[in-house]
């Protein structure tokens, strides 16, 4: 780390610390203002495990969860040995779109069926802008996603962590950053959603074919058979969607 990154390190300004109930969400969006007042640039470290912990209040398994979901957004990477550095610029503004879903309210399938009708424009067009758009570089990082999915879902029969790193991928073939900063959003709406109260590792595993097709859609520069192998996914989402809250 260059001798500029660490004058720009943990300290000033100061993190604050966490009281609030929704532990996971409100680091996200403190270490995500604290990086945007800092000055931090790609490249530069940031604070260790230990220094997060003692300084936010939270344990050990919050800011490790926080950290996967950067990770997944393409905002941070951990390297081995050395430490977690950041990848690109961000605040809590551009982290944060104001979505939530209840649970726990009876019209919870409604509120998701809403979110869909926004998913399919959004999702939809994401893939057929990558198709027109998506470098050589681009095809090579969807690919690589999509060959990881695969062989976690052969081998547990979901791949949900590994299925989002593939559409993110699409998501910034576009070259448009406002399509992964909405929808990444969305996605997060969905998987806290998915994990209670209907715990369903196999949600949506029916459309697991229609991913390699999308992807070759985009390869051979396709972009209505992309924006259609999209909607096929959606649709498969909708179906389990209504047989899981009957």
């Amino acid at each position: 780390m260059s001798q500029s990154s660490q004058s720009r390190a943990p300290g000033k300004p100061s993190l604050a610390r966490i009281t609030v109930t929704d532990r996971t969400s409100a680091v996200a969006e403190s270490l995500a203002e604290w990086i945007g007042r800092s000055g931090l640039q790609p490249g530069d470290r940031l604070p260790t495990e230990r220094e997060l912990m003692e300084t936010l209040g939270v344990g050990r398994s919050t800011v490790r969860e926080v950290i996967r979901q950067f990770q997944a957004r393409g905002i941070v990477e951990s390297r081995q040995g050395s430490g977690t550095y950041l990848l690109r610029a961000i605040s809590s503004e551009t982290i944060h779109v104001p979505l939530t879903i209840d649970p726990g309210t009876a019209v919870v399938r409604d509120k998701l069926m809403l979110t869909l009708e926004v998913r399919r424009g959004l999702e939809g067009e994401a893939s057929a802008v990558a198709a027109v758009r998506a470098t050589r570089k681009d095809i090579a990082k969807i690919e690589q996603a999509l060959d990881i999915m695969e062989r976690r879902h052969r081998a547990e029969g979901g791949a949900g962590d590994e299925d989002r790193r593939f559409h993110l991928a699409i998501y910034d073939a576009t070259h448009n950053p406002l399509f992964r900063q909405l929808l990444e959003q969305m996605q997060d709406a969905f998987d806290s959603f998915f994990k209670e109260p209907f715990d369903r590792p196999d949600f949506a595993h029916r459309s697991f074919r229609f991913h390699r097709e999308l992807f070759d859609a985009i390869r051979d520069g396709d972009a209505a058979l992309a924006r259609q192998k999209t909607l096929d996914i959606l649709a498969v989402v909708e179906d389990d969607i209504k047989e899981m809250s009957k």
